[in-house]
């Protein structure tokens, strides 16, 4: 099948061609049957919930981490890789998202993605050893990586003159999921008995429910959706040709840029605060700030960009914030602490816009796949280095002006690229 063939899970398919009318009479439209008119409504349901399940998988980790290795008997070497392994499988397995929509269908791979992430999360406890563990981890990430990239598909195809809300719905659920996993895994764990296995494995039933809409949304596709392979573009146009778009180059560096400051500042942000003398227990509610902030710009801010032409603005704003929280932290990270943290978390926001210019970007759903696909594996890959020159830099430094400055000159780049992944227009006019 060619690219552009992309069988999509949606009611995106052209009506077929109806018999001419005798003289006189009147074409009767047929209402639309309970069917039709619940489809949207749980595709809603299916692009929240998976949306919800993109990070407690790891975010959960990261709140248990000490426990994990104390269980495991795991070395610090492999708990470091644990912190970096997120965005390498969601690099790797991004990259296959097309291929493997292109033979099922975006929708059935989503489903088979909460199925993923159910499995690796509730059996990564209890496989036996750390490799048992990492193994179910990336399988639980691989889930998490389709999805990624398949979600926006999933939006283009059923939503495509509401890309904006719609993004903005499924980015607030994915800050919400985030936030649950990371504030509620220690107490939930604790009330269930205080084993971290336990804790750990809970999450795997979220994802259980995720499976269920798609599942309903499986039964419904259309016949012409389950066609055999085959066949060109209905357009005759020639294939887009991802890797010599500029548009897209610029997103995948931006949303790679957008990613290294946002792992930068989960990371390695609690331990700024501490060594300027704030209290752990103070400096772990500033990251949960950092965090929640999040959740109500990310449902505002696509339907914002949504509405302009040129996203640049937004990313400006943005960068500008990103650029006065660093700052604050160099000059004074103890004074200035909750105003800093508010910054950084209005920053962050990079990633609902990102989202949202690849939606917006091009002007098909089999376009937004592979540009998905582009901009979010490029994107992970430039955004693994970033956390772990930050902690080699403080390492050999002793302080925090060098790790500072590297995210200050970084924020830089962000800025320049992502008003240029804003600018109106699509892949396809760059043939």
């Amino acid at each position: 099948m060619a690219d552009e063939d992309l069988a999509t899970l949606g009611p995106a398919a052209e009506p077929l061609t109806p018999a001419p009318l005798p003289d006189g009479a009147r074409e009767r439209v047929p209402e639309p049957g309970p069917a039709a008119r619940w489809l949207p409504r749980i595709v809603i349901a299916g692009l929240v919930l998976a949306a919800l399940n993109l990070r407690p998988a790891i975010t959960s980790l990261g709140a248990l981490l000490k426990e994990v290795r104390d269980g495991l008997g795991m070395s610090g070497t492999v708990a470091g890789l644990l912190t970096s392994v997120p965005a390498l499988c969601f690099a790797v397995f991004g990259f296959a998202a097309p291929r493997l929509a292109r033979r099922w269908g975006p929708g059935a791979i989503v489903c088979a993605g909460m199925a993923a992430i159910a499995v690796g999360v509730a059996v990564r406890p209890f496989a036996g050893g750390t490799p048992g563990f990492l193994a179910g981890s990336a399988l639980a990430l691989a889930g998490i990586a389709v999805s990624n990239v398949l979600l926006p598909v999933v939006i283009k195809t059923w939503f495509p003159t509401r890309v904006g809300p719609m993004t903005g719905l499924y980015s607030m659920s994915l800050a919400l999921g985030t936030s649950l996993a990371a504030a509620l895994t220690v107490p939930m764990t604790g009330a269930l008995g205080g084993s971290w296995r336990t804790g750990l494995a809970v999450w795997a039933l979220l994802a259980v429910v995720a499976v269920l809409p798609w599942l309903v949304l499986l039964r419904r596709r259309s016949a012409s959706e389950a066609a055999a392979p085959g066949g060109q573009p209905a357009s005759g146009e020639p294939p887009i040709r991802i890797a010599a778009s500029p548009t897209a180059w610029a997103l995948a560096v931006f949303f790679g840029l957008q990613a290294t400051a946002a792992y930068i500042t989960m990371g390695w942000m609690p331990q700024i605060f501490r060594d300027a003398g704030v209290s752990a227990g103070t400096a772990g509610v500033l990251l949960a700030l950092t965090m929640a902030v999040g959740v109500p710009l990310s449902f505002v801010l696509p339907r914002l960009a949504s509405r302009m032409p040129h996203q640049g603005p937004l990313v400006v704003v943005l960068g500008v914030c990103g650029l006065a929280g660093y700052t604050g932290l160099w000059l004074a990270p103890a004074a200035g602490a909750w105003a800093w943290a508010l910054l950084m978390g209005i920053a962050n926001c990079a990633f609902p816009l990102a989202l949202t210019m690849i939606g917006m970007r091009s002007a098909s759903p089999a376009g937004v796949v592979k540009l998905s696909a582009f901009a979010q594996s490029v994107g992970y890959l430039i955004s693994i280095p970033g956390p772990l020159l930050v902690g080699t830099l403080y390492q050999h430094s002793g302080g925090w002006g060098r790790p500072i400055a590297l995210m200050v000159g970084l924020m830089v780049p962000q800025i320049a690229v992502g008003v240029l992944a804003g600018r109106n227009r699509r892949i396809e006019d760059e043939r």
